[in-house]
């Protein structure tokens, strides 16, 4: 008998962008050897960044204003659908999240191990992440945690690979970054095989525009809204 031959599976990588002119050129390149098309969900930058991911031969989904990482974030997922992925890689568009690693991260779908795989950076030490940073990461993910069988490390992270089940069962309704959170609650809720892998990380100060207070508040209090709502289902 010869040797089975795996079916080639499209990977579709979805980039939110707001205000990245000077990084993402780089992320698209990189992540383009790894993917079959590089989708860029620029939500309203007021700088070149629409043009530089074009040129870096990105598709890019342009909107008017700017309406949060979770609106970008679900513009990548229905263009990923759209277009019949099998696999849709969301990573930052500053440069935070190696694109080099993306097979790391879509192992585990395309092997059938896992439905959904979040990067982690605390997997292992290749991170600079300040310590305010990571004890409001801690708490958020805490917060998920708690309570449950399943549970994760990094539950911030947006380096993640999603299969075909998943695309067809995710929605995100958040606009802001309490997205992260969603899609993960309603993964758990519909029974999802989650994994994480360890991945690096650059921190860049300058790519963060938020308050990490007030972004960590925020996100805090929607773990616990998504969390209570429809309880029972998410366990």
């Amino acid at each position: 008998m010869g040797a089975i031959q795996r079916v080639h599976q499209k990977i579709i990588a979805g980039i939110p962008a707001y205000n990245q002119e000077n990084k993402i050129g780089e992320v698209i390149r990189k992540a383009s050897k790894y993917v079959d098309a590089v989708i860029v969900a620029d939500d309203g930058s007021a700088d070149d960044t629409a043009r530089v991911a074009e040129a870096a031969g990105a598709t890019v989904i342009r909107s008017d204003s700017n309406h949060g990482a979770g609106q970008a974030t679900r513009t990548c997922f229905t263009t990923a659908k759209d277009r019949n992925a099998d696999l849709l890689v969301t990573l930052d568009s500053d440069g935070q999240h190696n694109a080099e690693e993306i097979p790391l991260v879509t192992a585990p779908v395309i092997e059938g191990k896992a439905d959904l795989v979040i990067g982690s950076r605390f997997l292992n030490d290749n991170y600079n992440i300040p310590r305010y940073r990571r004890f409001g990461i801690s708490i958020i993910t805490s917060l998920f945690n708690i309570g449950s069988k399943i549970k994760v490390s990094d539950s911030q992270s947006c380096f993640r690979c999603y299969g075909r089940k998943a695309l067809s069962c995710l929605n995100i309704s958040e606009r802001g970054f309490a997205f992260s959170i969603e899609l993960l609650v309603q993964a758990r809720r519909e029974g999802l095989a989650i994994a994480e892998v360890p991945i690096s990380c650059v921190y860049d100060s300058a790519s963060h525009s938020r308050n990490p207070v007030v972004h960590g508040v925020e996100v805090a209090i929607a773990v616990v809204r998504l969390r209570l709502k429809r309880k029972k289902r998410y366990y």
